[in-house]
């Protein structure tokens, strides 16, 4: 397990402690959020992300301000310096990536393409 770059993706302070009071009754010490990116969405990537007890084989493991971050390695290229935040408006609450690879997306606002986009185009659903 390869120990990644601060720099692969950021926490903001407003989802460093929305995690950290998500996690705060967790016993596993090596209780972190899994970042990842699959095929889908109607721009032809979607993000995913939960809470995950360990790292796998397959992890970059980083610490985000005060998190610890997984990413497996097909994820990182797509989502290299994105930041997550976490925002709560009248619309709702939930956590967003600002992905500076993403030049594209679709109104659903869960879905995003990139230059060398690989993933192809789906109809959107939430």
């Amino acid at each position: 397990m390869l120990e990644a770059q601060p720099t692969v993706v950021s926490l903001s302070n407003a989802a460093a402690a929305k995690l950290a009071e998500l996690t705060k009754d967790e016993t596993s010490p090596d209780i972190g959020l899994r970042v990842y990116v699959y095929s889908g969405g109607c721009s032809g990537y979607r993000y995913g992300m939960m809470l995950e007890d360990q790292p796998t084989g397959d992890d970059s493991v980083l610490h985000a301000n005060g998190v610890r971050v997984y990413i497996d390695q097909n994820s990182i290229p797509l989502i290299q310096g994105s930041e997550i935040d976490y925002v709560d408006t009248l619309m709702g609450a939930g956590f967003t990536v600002n992905n500076p690879n993403a030049v594209s997306g679709c109104g659903c606002g869960s879905s995003f393409r990139t230059a060398d986009d690989g993933g192809a185009p789906k109809g959107c659903s939430h």
